[in-house]
């Protein structure tokens, strides 16, 4: 018997407004004060934003909002700009062309790292590092650096439903030390895994990742991926659902870098960090939490946003591996002898 898997789709909802509301408060509250971590340093322009700032929002699929704290505080997008970035290249040229350039397993080392490109001969591991998102953006349609970034600031507004923009001041930070960068994108040029222009593909990477977004964006931008790829506020399929899905698969496997398995365990929820103190954590079918804190733990993510996010992971059944036996068993039929 054939078996139509297109419309087998994550079952559930949140619970009512009014807990969500209460739990949100519980959160926000629990963690507003926590001073853990320490602001990045490394990009001058990040290095002075304001370490007590703390935002959450959360959208659910029907796009209801809840926002708490700074959540319309704007900062830079940073490697969230990753997760969308790639599911626009995918619906545009496809999930296997995409997948033969760029994979979907964790390297298991940092986030820039050149390590993962020379042990799989130059091929980049995933799209969530540096490496692997260099060689997405640089897939995005267009024959000139010009119309790859029309095309990539169109889709990623399209995400957030209004129309985004740069922060200046990041993007010429940025760009004054994106050497590292640099390098990885001239590494897989030379390895042939990149297409266009090595230094105009960093260019227009360094330009996505200085977007300027709020904790509310991202819970946009998140509910849509949780939503089969329509947003909940504008009602535009902005990608298909399979691309979707595909994008919250490897977000799971690798969006939290070398601490992906660790988040999968404690939290449950794919999700995406960036070094600015965004997070943004995927539930499928319910919706999506975007959170901003710049305060960073060890591997570059926010400590209040991871925080908060499990936090409202538990609380409010966003975990996609939780599950519960049934009340009642069937008053016939066999029975589960447990041992």
């Amino acid at each position: 018997m054939s078996h139509d898997t297109q419309n087998t789709v994550s079952t559930g909802s949140l619970p009512g407004p009014d807990v969500v509301e209460a739990v949100l408060d519980e959160a926000y509250e629990r963690f507003r004060d926590l001073d853990e971590g320490t602001v990045i340093e490394g990009v001058p322009a990040l290095a002075d934003a304001e370490p007590d700032l703390f935002g959450v929002a959360l959208m659910d699929s029907d796009g209801a909002e809840h926002i708490r704290g700074d959540a319309r505080h704007q900062f830079s997008i940073q490697s969230i700009s990753k997760a969308f970035a790639y599911a626009l290249v995918c619906q545009e040229i496809g999930h296997d062309a995409v997948l033969e350039r760029v994979g979907v397993d964790n390297t298991g080392v940092p986030f820039d790292s050149v390590l993962a490109i020379e042990h799989n001969e130059g091929h980049p591991m995933n799209p969530m590092v540096n490496a692997g998102a260099i060689a997405a953006t640089g897939l995005a349609p267009g024959d000139s650096s010009a119309e790859r970034w029309d095309f990539l600031l169109h889709g990623l507004s399209r995400f957030a439903g209004r129309e985004l923009e740069i922060d200046e001041a990041v993007y010429r930070s940025e760009s004054r030390s994106n050497q590292r960068n640099q390098g990885l994108a001239l590494l897989l040029e030379g390895h042939g895994r990149l297409s266009g222009d090595a230094l105009g593909v960093v260019d227009v990477y360094t330009k996505q990742c200085s977007l300027l977004v709020d904790a509310r964006d991202l819970a946009v931008m998140g509910a849509t991926l949780a939503s089969g790829g329509v947003n909940p506020r504008t009602g535009e399929q902005v990608v298909d659902a399979s691309i979707a899905r595909d994008t919250v698969s490897v977000l799971a496997s690798t969006g939290m870098y070398e601490r992906s398995g660790e988040w999968l365990f404690e939290v449950g929820a794919p999700a995406k960090s960036g070094i600015s103190g965004g997070i943004v954590m995927v539930s499928p079918g319910k919706g999506a939490v975007g959170a901003f804190s710049p305060r960073l733990d060890d591997a570059g993510n926010s400590v209040r946003g991871r925080k908060v996010s499990a936090h409202l992971s538990r609380a409010l059944g966003l975990d996609v591996f939780a599950s519960r036996p049934p009340s009642d068993l069937p008053s016939e039929g066999p029975r589960v002898r447990r041992r």
